[in-house]
């Protein structure tokens, strides 16, 4: 304790304070396998990762264009020209070539509908950097955002820990699958002002963390019409774009505000490789702004975490190549597609619903019909059971801020089609087991109901010959009556 007090008198009130949100669930499964990781040989009853949003479906693709493209490297006997170039320092821009494919890939992801200018594109270290500096941009401590929830469970790292902004749930609901209405946002925002808390803009992820869900046009344009009359910003997190593996498709913010009469000032979209192509290790993040002067404050602020110069040569050559392009993109929502299949149709065998989705590396699976309460405190109880002995690492529903308890977050693309079978048997045989137990106390409690009727059964045919029927005949028994009632017409009443 004394040591804790004298940290917080040497360090910053960042390095000390509790904000980042590494003391969540969420969190704490990842601790989880990190200390136990399941292995098929080494470690068969270890904990099964399904608590991270990785996309190594397509990496086979990847390693081909790779092994025939060996010039795209600075590595490698055939890129080797291209060392002393690429090795200095660069412009914090960014390699004109990479953010010419990074634009075209954007517009590529949303069916070319949206044509994005390279002198736009804004670098950063993932999206998590991304985030961070488009809030920097854009509020001051003790501002806030509006973030609809359901919401990725990092927002509070990502948006809170350095900036000093706060966030504001948005609490939507399981009644209409937790769409964002403008109902739900005029009350949060209302409340807020009661609060004397100053609401500077509203941030979603589309398509959806933790949902899977893709937005549609009307929610899209309800969105910007609302930003739009407040005169506070829009940003639009658009990094699983590339992961729609069925209808309705993907529409980005930037193909929405195209025949609207809005504020283009006040919309800024967040991209990243990291999801899309399965790149989280590249660190490749993007602020795209419509407003200069976000986006030209955003490039000094890039300067604290820029994406390596050999890493833009790879990706420059690799997004440009449009047959690799195509095939990849086509290839990828098949595999998510069968995959998501897979794991949803599994848990539907053996009772267990998801939220309908169609995008995303994950599925929001419905679990409140095992919690014994429908509290937080239940399904933290449940998610305990499911870590520890289940040995799944599942992400809690309170992790991402959900108002109704017994939602878990299921991540299905990080793993190998054994490993899906290993977990999804897992899963088969905890709810079995469960319906066993609740079957047994269910069968019990029918055999105590059936003891007790007869008990009283027995005991009122005795009761009545307590009674004269010459003094009280039962017809003449009131509520009223001072003699008391036998126990036959208190079991009927």
């Amino acid at each position: 304790m004394e040591f804790t007090r004298k940290n917080r008198q040497l360090l910053s009130r960042i390095a000390t304070n509790d904000r980042h949100g590494e003391n969540s669930h969420y969190f704490d499964g990842w601790k989880a396998y990190d200390s136990n990781p399941f292995h098929p040989i080494h470690n068969p009853d270890g904990v099964i990762q399904m608590g991270l949003a990785e996309n190594p479906l397509c990496f086979d693709l990847i390693e081909k264009w790779i092994r025939e493209n060996p010039d795209a490297s600075i590595c490698t006997a055939e890129g080797l020209d291209k060392f002393k170039d690429i090795a200095i320092y660069q412009d914090y821009h960014g390699l004109r070539e990479f953010r010419e494919a990074v634009a075209k890939f954007m517009g590529r992801v949303g069916g070319n509908r949206v044509t994005f200018d390279p002198n736009r594109i804004v670098m950063s270290g993932g999206a998590t950097g991304a985030n961070e500096t488009a809030i920097f941009c854009l509020a001051d401590p003790g501002d806030a955002f509006l973030v609809p929830s359901p919401y990725y469970a990092g927002f509070t790292r990502d948006l809170r820990w350095r900036t000093g902004v706060e966030i504001v749930p948005v609490h939507c609901k399981s009644s209409n699958n937790f769409r964002i209405t403008r109902a739900a946002l005029e009350e949060a925002y209302e409340k807020a002002q009661r609060s004397n808390i100053n609401i500077k803009g509203v941030i979603i992820t589309n398509p959806s963390n933790p949902l899977g869900t893709v937005l549609d046009k009307e929610t899209m344009r309800s969105l910007v019409s609302f930003v739009t009359d407040k005169k506070i910003h829009l940003v639009s997190d658009e990094i699983y774009a590339a992961t729609v593996f069925s209808s309705p498709r993907f529409i980005s913010v930037a193909e929405v505000m195209q025949d609207m009469d809005c504020n283009r000032d006040l919309i800024h979209i967040v991209y990243s490789l990291s999801k899309d192509m399965g790149f989280p290790g590249f660190r490749v993040g993007i602020v795209y702004s419509f407003n200069d002067d976000v986006t030209n404050c955003a490039r000094k602020m890039s300067s604290f975490g820029l994406v390596s110069s050999q890493t833009q040569f790879l990706l420059a050559s690799m997004l440009s190549d449009d047959e690799f392009v195509g095939n990849f993109l086509r290839e990828s929502s098949k595999r998510l597609a069968k995959r998501h299949h897979v794991f949803t149709k599994g848990l539907e065998e053996v009772g267990i619903s998801t939220i309908k989705s169609n995008a995303g590396l994950f599925f929001w699976m419905d679990m409140r019909p095992l919690l014994k309460e429908q509290t937080t405190k239940a399904e933290t109880e449940l998610w305990r059971v499911i870590i520890n002995k289940v040995k799944l690492n599942v992400s809690p529903g309170s992790s991402f801020l959900c108002s109704e308890p017994g939602w878990f977050r299921v991540c299905f693309a990080n793993m190998d089609d054994k490993t899906v079978e290993v977990a999804l048997d897992r899963i088969r045989e905890f709810v079995l087991q469960g319906k066993e137990e609740n079957n047994h106390e269910a069968d019990k409690s029918q055999a105590r109901a059936q003891r007790w009727r007869k008990q009283n059964l027995r005991l009122s045919f005795s009761s009545s010959r307590l009674y004269d029927e010459s003094l009280m005949s039962p017809h003449m028994i009131s509520p009223h009556s001072p003699i008391p009632h036998s126990p036959l017409v208190r079991a009927r009443t």
